[in-house]
């Protein structure tokens, strides 16, 4: 069955579902930015795009800043990349290979350019532009000494939060997987903002790398009224996690990247607080996450059970089998196939069918070429592209 609306709920539990008017609703946005482009491609808002794009150019070598200015796909860029030695090259959404911005190398005096513009990277090799979202990443030798750079391109995007907007009204935690470049840090900085100004809750986000709420000690007006604590080692995240609940009493914590077991058991303590989590892990598909044993425990771990003869031939299956350990931290978990094509998970439900090997019933959500939402209601996982 298809639908095409803003939101579905008839495919939750009843505990789950309320009543609801998106167009009540819907608000004006409260971004303090200046909208300067539209792609009709991607079904966004691109806001204040020139002038962020002016900020990253800055740190470019002089004869690029025309070359990426003339580009009739510029809103597509995505990030480009200063390798010693090579040819610079400029990277956009949607396409495959490689987009030569000259026909000479980059050398190290340029790198020692970009490098002082930026300022200090981190221990995790990162570094923002003040007041902006765009992320400059180095590659280093040996030596220490920076050979490469990648400057990926941040935007204070709106409209993709139409995609999950319903989900955010039942107060549940909900887990975004995909691939890297598909959205997800996009779609963080976008809930924070609705979280906390549409729906009025303390929210707090933890920004490892400074890319939900970009660079600097002011956030960027694109996370709204959330508030942002910074991270100051990437190793020090579940800490700063665990410190936001202990300190600032958030509502809902939102926190992109979660990677390692520590991060996975500082979101369990604060799922069992009754915190509503909004994150991001490493993995593009949900059985990656099962798979994953420093990231199982998300969706509810996984163990070793030896069932009796009875409830064995009852399920007509192996004495030992495997099955979920715990409520998951997730209600939700939404894979990000595209920036316009996800599937949405009952956790639970989802994983205790793959687990016994079947294919288990998903919401596949998705923008049309009109940019409405379209929302496929109980499509076997299998199926699914």
């Amino acid at each position: 069955m298809v639908v095409t609306s803003w939101c579905s709920s008839s495919w939750l539990p009843l505990s789950l579902r309320l009543p609801w008017n998106l167009k009540a609703a819907r608000m004006s946005l409260s971004l303090k930015l200046k909208c300067e482009a539209f792609s009709k491609y991607s079904c966004c808002l691109v806001h204040n795009d020139q002038a962020d794009l002016q900020a990253l150019l800055q740190i470019l070598p002089s004869d690029l800043h025309q070359s990426l200015l003339d580009q009739p796909n510029r809103s597509q860029l995505l990030e480009v990349v200063l390798d010693l030695g090579r040819f610079p090259e400029a990277r956009y959404l949607g396409e495959h290979g490689r987009h030569c911005l000259r026909n000479t190398e980059v050398t190290v005096k340029e790198l020692e350019y970009a490098e002082q513009a930026v300022g200090e990277f981190g221990k995790d090799n990162r570094a923002g532009i003040e007041g902006t979202l765009h992320r400059v990443s180095a590659i280093r030798s040996r030596n220490g000494h920076i050979v490469g750079l990648t400057c990926r391109v941040g935007r204070a995007i709106t409209g993709q939060i139409d995609m999950v907007y319903d989900l955010l009204q039942y107060g549940k935690s909900i887990l975004f997987v995909g691939r890297p470049g598909v959205g997800k840090t996009t779609v963080m900085r976008e809930i924070a903002r609705v979280l906390s100004e549409e729906f009025h809750k303390r929210v707090v986000v933890v920004d490892t790398s400074n890319e939900i709420g970009g660079d600097g000690n002011i956030p960027h007006a694109a996370i709204g009224g959330a508030r942002r604590m910074q991270v100051r080692e990437p190793s020090m995240q579940h800490r700063v996690m665990i410190e936001a609940v202990e300190n600032h009493m958030p509502e809902v914590i939102i926190v992109d990247e979660i990677g390692t077991e520590a991060e996975a058991h500082a979101c369990r303590s604060i799922a069992e607080r009754g915190i509503i989590l909004i994150g991001t892990a490493h993995g593009q598909k949900l059985e990656n996450i099962i798979k994953n044993p420093t990231l199982s425990d998300l969706i509810g771990g996984i163990e070793i059970v030896t069932l009796g003869d009875a409830e064995a031939k009852a399920r007509n299956c192996l004495k030992t089998v495997i099955e979920r350990k715990a409520p998951p931290t997730f209600d939700f978990l939404i894979e990000m196939r595209d920036r316009h094509y996800w599937l949405t998970h009952q956790t639970d439900k989802s994983v205790d069918m793959l687990l016994r090997g079947k294919s288990p019933q998903v919401e596949v959500r998705r923008k049309d070429e009109k940019c409405k939402v379209v929302i496929e209601k109980s499509k076997a996982y299998d199926k699914c592209l």
